[in-house]
């Protein structure tokens, strides 16, 4: 079993230090983070008592991945990255649908090669 975390900060529905032993860990694309949690995490303590849980963020360092970890009691935790993973799904099937358009769109002003 690994330390519990250091943040300062934890929300007071987090029971220290039952819902700080074993928390949900998932991995993210970093780009879509912020589309999830805003700019610099501006979302997260929202996103975080709305949800019932704690949420920390370590950036791997070696790929574009982020590692998620949810703090709280069993079912919150669950839930909340059940809901995570489902908003980046939608953020980044938003962004390929988006990239899909401007092919289409660049296609359909007939650019010639040089121009692309």
């Amino acid at each position: 079993m690994g330390a519990l975390p250091r943040r300062k900060d934890i929300p007071p529905w987090v029971k220290v230090p039952d819902d700080l032993r074993d928390p949900e860990v998932f991995q993210v694309q970093t780009r879509l983070l912020e589309a999830v949690f805003g700019r610099h995490g501006s979302r997260i303590p929202y996103i975080e008592q709305v949800s019932k849980a704690m949420i920390e963020l370590r950036a791997l360092g070696s790929s574009d991945l982020t590692q998620v970890m949810v703090y709280g009691s069993y079912l919150y935790k669950l839930r909340t990255k059940w809901m995570l993973q489902s908003l980046s799904e939608w953020h980044r099937q938003r962004q390929d649908r988006g990239m899909l358009r401007l092919e289409e769109s660049m296609n359909a002003l007939d650019l010639g090669p040089s121009m692309k």
